[in-house]
């Protein structure tokens, strides 16, 4: 079926029969609402650039709305979902809807996931946010060979996952996930598109790999820089960093070493200022 076959994707009532199938409330605590209008699933597979033969991977499918948009556009899928229940559910809703299409169904947690198939290339889903940070950073550290990112997030997560430096949502996650490429917030999301219906907003923040500053130790190593650069986001940075250098004294010598202000604050920092600082001081 092509992708814009409404007999393919999920509808309202369709996701409200297959939970009490299955025997699925969804939680607030895990952040289950559930995906559940067509085009806002169109809207997700074309700004992600998915097409035939792409391999991707999505986390916590829920029922298959976004699942069946990814197989739909010809998309090799993988989808790591931890609830049992859910995982049989998408494997029949897309045995059902697309046969022929290719479908992994992993039954694990995505955060304590240690190995991804490497050939995949596209990291595509629908996050918790209570998750969704630590969830991307853990993927993209275990597998450097995603080449395009593009999750649905609580919309204040996603800004602060796209966040530039000095302003009100940047912080060390935005720092962090910097290190693999730029982000940005690419659409919002209503509400409205899910079941049951969140009390936030949404929105789709992306990012186009490019080449990381360093390899994963020196990644290591300015991440711990950069927890304990945000551990005081008020105080300067030579305060701030005391503790990790051992001293003020210590991290002024260090910071200006790296040609830094020992009064700016880390939070005006970009990560190439991180990175800087923590080879100055090797």
């Amino acid at each position: 079926m092509p992708p814009s076959d409404p007999a393919v994707y999920l509808q309202t009532r369709d996701i409200r029969a297959l939970a009490e199938r299955f025997g699925v409330s969804p939680q607030k605590s895990k952040g289950q609402n559930f995906l559940c209008d067509a085009n806002t699933v169109r809207k997700i597979v074309a700004l992600s650039g998915v097409g035939p033969r792409d391999s991707v991977l999505e986390v916590g499918p829920g029922f298959g709305s976004l699942t069946l948009g990814l197989l739909a556009a010809g998309a090799r899928v993988s989808a790591i979902e931890i609830d049992s229940r859910l995982a049989q559910a998408v494997r029949e809703v897309a045995a059902e809807r697309l046969p022929e299409a290719s479908l992994e169904v992993i039954e694990a947690d995505a955060l304590k996931i240690e190995t991804l198939d490497s050939e995949l290339s596209f990291l595509v889903a629908n996050l918790p946010y209570n998750v969704a940070v630590p969830v991307v950073l853990h993927l993209l550290a275990l597998h450097p060979g995603f080449q395009r990112v593009l999750v649905m997030v609580q919309a204040e997560v996603g800004w602060r996952i796209a966040a530039a430096p000095g302003t009100e949502h940047y912080g060390a996650p935005s720092v962090k996930a910097a290190w693999w490429g730029p982000w940005a917030v690419e659409s919002t999301i209503s509400r409205k598109v899910f079941w049951p219906e969140p009390r936030v907003d949404s929105v789709l923040v992306g990012m186009r790999a490019h080449t990381p500053p360093g390899d994963d130790q020196l990644r290591q190593r300015v991440f711990a820089l950069v927890d304990a650069g945000f551990r005081s986001r008020r105080k300067m940075s030579r305060q701030a960093l005391s503790e990790h250098y051992g001293s003020v004294a210590d991290a002024t010598a260090a910071i200006e070493q790296a040609g830094l202000e020992p009064t700016s604050r880390c939070e005006t920092w970009s990560l190439a200022d991180f990175v800087r600082l923590e080879q100055a001081g090797s």
